[in-house]
């Protein structure tokens, strides 16, 4: 997944608004707490993070 694709599917699952706000302030759990910007940015791949904010959030199926 590219980081453009990421920040497509995070607008659509989110809302653009939203999908900002959350890359940037909500910690992750899976990546010990770093926002999926800090994640990304420390070399973790983009798909993963996406699965884990898929996870927190509850994100259906049909938008992963």
């Amino acid at each position: 997944m590219t980081l453009t694709e990421f920040r497509a599917r995070t607008v659509e699952a989110f809302g653009s608004f939203r999908a900002d706000h959350l890359v940037r302030s909500h910690h992750l759990g899976a990546f010990d707490g770093r926002t999926a910007e800090e994640a990304i940015d420390a070399g973790a791949p983009v798909k993963q993070v996406w699965m884990a904010l898929c996870a927190e959030f509850e994100v259906p199926d049909s938008l992963r």
